[in-house]
């Protein structure tokens, strides 16, 4: 299956100019000849010093709680995102991109290690209580994870910084407390970033971070996060450079200025005929339009926080030689928390084990390697981005950290690599979302994705190709392809002592009826409302706009 297509390749470009200077040199007189072989010689010389003096810069973008489909690009019709959309056709975009896990604390470590969440161990965001801590009235009692990020593991940024890189971190962190920072696995500084995986003060200043000076009353969050990467660029000089900007946007609260507001009021589309907004998916109620007006606010301000950085490197006149790449942690939250957004035509999202709750956005580029407007669909995930990184940046690959990773080099710069076509991604969350998932390991192997549920061990088999959707079932049709995914997602766990949730003996059915019910009746009801009346010409979440607005 090839799965590379490009509109140019810079390496093929300069090899048919090289082909083409080479064939004018024959016609030349021989003083000409020798002049021009010894400028030649001089010239490639110093280009191969430069070139192992100059090792790329990387730029990595990750966003919280990003869909998909709220990108323009990837077919949002209703958020305006030209800065992002832009840097997607800059380079490759992948079409089959993943998030390591269906919420946020595991994909990041996932990042930050080059493993699948079942061998690191984090497999639920760091503060979600499990074993017997957790008392919501389900069946199982999840199953306990570990806390912070491994001391041991030799992280990305402190493989880099060994490498001679200085490294920037700003934005959220959510790998740990105190002994378990940013500056404590690799990074060199850190704005933004600690314990907690949402904006303490919210998303306009007075900003109540530990780790960062608050700005002026009313100041966004988002484009300061942008604004604080922009100036570490523009102050690096010869030391090549790692800055990962980790938004805290979009995850809630979702907060926007009023005239962001108003602005997504006026053009938001038609309501559905019959008035709801939502759908019952099993559990909760699950977004199936987009149309929210503060949180199309929040993807402006986050596409212009990006646009800042563009301009940055941009402006430094590196850019073809700095590698950036734009991803997220888990799907845009369709259902629970502030269902604020729409996957589909995926199913579900943040916190559920379908497609909505793990495709991502993958942009990969630069320009010097990395043919603009290229595609890939080969599945890639979070965890390739280690050895990837080092990989373009011709540093040795530590395959015993990064041991679930692939490096993407090859596919990034034209070349063909059947072996991300053939392997298995896998995902562990043995936990209850608060999004309504359920506790679950999913493999997808080809175009094949088998979901394996921990209550009563049963499987759903999925041809994502034919159905994106995930709503034809071929566990029952295809008993041999669903025992062999089995085993192997199962043998994975095993090699990697992943933990399993168990029996919960408080569990009461009747309780959880009920509990369920008023979610199907009362509570969607009052979403349903909640979600119509931000589009009314009065409404107003609070008298101040959440600190946006300063008097």
């Amino acid at each position: 299956m090839r799965h590379f297509t490009s509109r140019s390749n810079p390496l093929s470009r300069r090899s048919d100019r090289l082909e083409t200077a080479a064939i004018r040199l024959f016609d030349a007189p021989l003083s000409i000849l020798l002049w021009t072989l010894v400028a030649t010689l001089v010239f490639l010389s110093g280009t191969k010093a430069n070139a192992e003096e100059a090792r790329p810069n990387v730029v990595l973008i990750l966003v919280d709680d990003l869909g998909l489909h709220d990108i323009g690009i990837e077919g949002s019709k209703f958020h305006q995102t030209p800065h992002i959309d832009a840097l997607a056709k800059r380079g490759m975009r992948f079409t089959a991109g993943y998030a390591n896990c269906r919420v946020c604390s595991p994909s990041r470590a996932s990042i930050q290690l080059g493993q699948f969440t079942a061998r690191h161990g984090i497999t639920d965001w760091i503060g979600a209580a499990s074993g017997e801590k957790f008392n919501r009235g389900d069946e199982l009692l999840p199953a306990e994870y570990v806390h912070e990020l491994p001391a041991a593991d030799v992280t990305l940024p402190e493989a880099l910084r060994e490498a001679g890189y200085q490294t920037f971190f700003a934005g959220k962190w959510h790998l740990g407390g105190d002994d378990s920072m940013p500056t404590d696995h690799g990074f060199n500084l850190n704005i933004g970033g600690h314990h907690r995986g949402s904006p303490p003060g919210g998303f306009f200043a007075p900003y109540n971070n530990p780790v960062m000076e608050s700005g002026p009353d009313g100041e966004s969050l988002t484009r300061r996060l942008g604004k604080e990467t922009a100036s570490f660029i523009e102050g690096q000089d010869d030391q090549p450079y790692f800055a990962m900007l980790s938004f805290y946007a979009v995850h809630g609260p979702i907060q926007t200025t009023q005239e962001l507001w108003q602005k997504y009021r006026e053009s938001a589309p038609a309501p559905p005929a019959d008035g709801n907004r939502f759908m019952i998916d099993r559990t909760l109620p699950v977004r199936q339009i987009q149309d929210n007006p503060v949180y199309a606010g929040m993807m402006e301000t986050l596409d212009d926080a990006v646009g800042d950085v563009m301009d940055a490197i941009e402006a430094s006149g590196k850019a073809d030689n700095t590698l950036v790449i734009f991803t997220g942690d888990n799907g845009g939250v369709s259902s629970g928390d502030a269902y604020s957004t729409s996957n589909l035509p995926h199913r579900g999202g943040k916190g559920r084990q379908w497609e909505g709750g793990l495709r991502e956005p993958y942009y990969v580029s630069m320009p010097a390697r990395i043919a603009a407007e290229s595609t890939c669909d080969a599945p890639v995930i979070g965890s390739d981005l280690y050895p990837t990184i080092l990989d373009v940046c011709d540093l040795p690959l530590r395959p015993q950290q990064h041991v679930d990773g692939r490096s993407l080099q090859t596919v990034l710069t034209g070349g063909e690599d059947e072996s991300l076509e053939q392997r298995s991604l896998i995902w562990h969350y043995p936990h209850y979302g608060n999004q309504g998932g359920d506790p679950s390991s999913v493999i997808r192997t080809g175009d094949y994705k088998l979901i394996h549920y921990h209550l009563d061990s049963h499987d759903e088999l999925y041809h994502l190709p034919t159905d994106i959707g995930e709503q034809n079932d071929l566990a029952a049709e295809q008993p041999e392809r669903v025992a062999s995914m089995r085993k192997e997602l199962l043998a994975y766990l095993e090699s990697v002592n992943a933990k399993f949730p168990q029996p919960d003996p408080r569990f009461d059915a009747e309780k959880a009826k009920q509990r369920w019910a008023r979610a199907h009746g009362p509570s969607k009801e009052r979403l349903e409302k909640r979600e119509a009346a931000m589009l009314e010409p009065n409404w107003q979440p609070n008298k101040d706009w959440w600190g946006s607005t300063v008097d």
